[in-house]
């Protein structure tokens, strides 16, 4: 599903992802991917994200949340995606 840069990125950070089992950090959903990195990582995770996978990637699967998923980003971090993704993707 991944390619080994974005596994080695998943298992640097590892404990972003409390809630996923040791086994299953490295096939965690894209969704749950940049949920958490947006939501919990850095502005240096954030970009090593845009990296890995693309800024319009990324931007796909941030606005494709919907309903439930989209309560999961915290309202600040959603507005200011939200503009980012406007402007830059």
């Amino acid at each position: 599903m991944y390619n080994s840069e974005i596994k080695s990125f998943i298992k640097e950070k590892s404990s972003l992802f409390w809630s996923v089992p040791e086994a299953e950090k490295e096939e965690v959903s894209p969704s749950l991917l940049v949920e958490t990195i947006l939501n919990y990582g850095t502005l240096d995770d954030v970009r090593k994200l845009f990296k890995l996978m693309g800024i319009k990637e990324v931007s796909r699967i941030f606005f494709s949340a919907k309903g439930r998923q989209k309560l999961n980003y915290y309202p600040e971090i959603y507005h200011f995606f939200s503009l980012v993704f406007k402007n830059y993707a």
